[in-house]
């Protein structure tokens, strides 16, 4: 029996590839087969097709947040637009904004092009807001995003949203084209097709992965039975580089939670005219999100995250949480109340000090990692593996100039240091969420 810990993963039949035994050789070995790996392996084929690429992944294909998140395809970069003008200031704020843009170009033309069946829908998004305060912070967020030269911005009002979707507990919103949602498990696992197809060899099922360089400077990835030889190396893994010791202190991975309703009938549809069927979140710290699925059921996370302690990465489920989202349907919708719950799960988002993404260097440039997506990264993590081909063959381009890569990043103390830090950001944020919420 495979474990399948989110909806997405339910709806669709897969066996396990064979686990890797015996040795192996390869140009390029990529360690986790998420978004990230496995669109670093299709760029890798793509631009240098004779390349031979190796993807080893711990339990399957989209087992970890490619196979668990909302399927939100999106241009936000790390936590919002005014963290990233305040780290970076406005011109990298702007370039960020261009390059999560283009990943979403990218997963629609991967779509398209390979005819990869996701649920697809280029719907649009909206940040709304639920109090005058969250319409205060909105409204400038808007506006910094006007000001940098972002002209896919548009405010709404209160009717002019009713016009779209309605809820009593909105207040205005500012909306976007350029989003899409999508299945993700369905996008993971169809690129997963398509990559083996190109000759990318994938083992799944490898419990224990450790990684070592010998002194000729070749990486060398052992499982319980095998090893891989590779000349270069990704560490593709996200949240789960907690159990790397040269990235577990760069990040830190917490859990966010969905739950997603019953399908919703016509007479539901009639009281909340969702006919656009964008993707919606709120203007909180520790935000909501929500969204329709292709069978019309109706998707909330967020409300909350669960942070881990050392390597602990069991903590899908969180009965406080799911409670509590399904309180927050009926504040959001509360014609939607008689809604009955069908699923409920949780997953990983690997999460930054300073809460922006990263792509850097283990050593030399024969190691890249890449993580801290910040639970956005659906889009980023497929222009990310470009990004990643091209430095692992040295081509440069824009984006392997982007200011994130290789950046410093402001380490994480060792626990329980960074477990106290990290719930002390999370309390800093909740009651400022808790004051938001009420004026």
């Amino acid at each position: 029996m495979i474990e399948k810990p989110s909806f997405w993963l339910s709806q669709i039949d897969f066996s396990l590839n064979p686990s890797l035994e015996g040795e192996e050789n390869c140009d390029f070995a990529i360690v986790g087969g998420g978004f990230t790996g496995i669109a670093t392996s299709y760029f890798l084929k793509k631009l240098e097709p004779s390349s031979k690429v190796i993807v080893v992944e711990q339990k399957y294909v989209g087992y970890g947040a490619s196979g668990r998140n909302a399927g939100f395809c999106m241009t936000l970069f790390g936590l919002n637009l005014s963290l990233t003008v305040l780290r970076y200031g406005k011109k990298n704020a702007l370039e960020a904004y261009k390059y999560t843009s283009e990943g979403i170009d990218i997963v629609k033309n991967l779509v398209e092009e390979h005819k990869i069946d996701c649920d697809f829908e280029y719907n649009g998004f909206i940040r709304v807001a639920t109090s005058k305060l969250y319409e205060r912070r909105l409204k400038k967020e808007f506006e910094l995003a006007v000001n940098l030269g972002i002209e896919d911005a548009k405010w709404l009002t209160k009717d002019e949203l009713e016009q779209k979707v309605i809820s009593p507990a909105m207040r205005c919103g500012w909306y976007e084209r350029h989003c899409a949602l999508l299945n993700p498990a369905k996008l993971v696992r169809g690129m997963k097709e398509v990559v083996e197809k190109m000759g990318v060899k994938i083992y799944e099922n490898n419990p224990s992965i450790e990684v070592e360089r010998r002194n000729d400077g070749k990486f060398i990835i052992r499982s319980e039975k095998g090893r891989i030889i590779a000349d270069k190396i990704v560490f593709a893994t996200n949240a789960f580089s907690i159990s790397i010791p040269q990235l577990k202190n760069k990040q830190t991975p917490v859990f966010t939670h969905i739950v997603l309703t019953e399908p919703l009938g016509e007479e539901h549809f009639q009281k909340i005219n969702w006919r656009g069927r964008e993707g919606l979140e709120d203007s909180r710290n520790l935000i909501h999100y929500f969204r329709l699925t292709k069978d019309n059921r109706l998707l909330m996370g967020g409300r909350d995250v669960t942070i881990t302690f050392g390597e602990n990465m069991q903590k899908d489920i969180n009965q406080k949480t799911f409670e509590g989202l399904k309180r927050d349907i009926k504040f959001i919708f509360p014609q939607l109340s008689d809604l009955k719950i069908d699923y409920m799960w949780g997953g990983p988002v690997s999460v930054t000090l300073d809460l922006v993404p990263a792509i850097g260097y283990v050593g030399d440039k024969n190691a890249i990692y890449s993580l801290g997506c910040i639970g956005h990264g659906v889009s980023l993590s497929h222009i990310n593996g470009l990004t990643i081909a091209e430095l692992l063959l040295e081509r440069k381009s824009k984006r392997t100039e982007m200011f994130f890569i290789n950046r410093f990043i402001i380490p994480f103390p060792p626990e329980p240091l960074r477990f106290v830090i990290s719930h002390i950001i999370k309390g800093a944020m909740k009651i400022q969420d808790a004051i938001y919420d009420r004026i």
